[in-house]
């Protein structure tokens, strides 16, 4: 069955709950690298989703109550969300398809308040995973 091919544009949205930390999210915009167009707008290929990048996220933890801060990417496309029928360029299309593989490295850590006098103590975890799902303008075409 097929599914909606994504075009420059469309938004990669990603949920909150990344294990351990609560993420603010925001939504990262995909480029299209493909050759063919739809509504003027490039086609999303195979390896465009590496370049879905949201820096600048706010999150923590139970225990690190103190906002840290982060980037959000796509880790790896669900098996549904690659075409393996259609292509442009030679590569596959990209499809609205389920969930992907998120993660969110973290660039400056949350921190836990000192139990007494003292620095706060930073978040240890580098990286944390989670979910996201792709949101499409196009209602037209579809790939498989």
């Amino acid at each position: 069955m097929g599914d909606f091919i994504l075009i420059e544009g469309d938004k990669a949205n990603f949920l909150p709950t990344f294990g351990a930390a609560t993420v603010v999210v925001r939504a990262g915009d995909l480029k299209g690298s493909g050759p063919a167009t739809l509504k003027s707008k490039k086609i999303c290929v195979d390896g465009d989703e590496k370049n879905v990048s949201v820096a600048g996220c706010t999150y923590m933890t139970s225990q690190y109550s103190i906002p840290g801060t982060g980037t959000l990417k796509i880790d790896a496309l669900a098996s549904d969300q690659k075409a393996t029928k259609t292509k442009t360029g030679g590569k596959a299309v990209l499809l609205k398809g389920g969930n992907f593989t998120a993660k969110f490295e973290v660039q400056s850590p949350a921190q836990q308040p000192p139990p007494g006098p003292g620095s706060p103590i930073p978040d240890s975890t580098t990286q944390y995973s989670g979910k996201g799902m792709f949101v499409t303008t196009n209602s037209l075409f579809q790939g498989t």
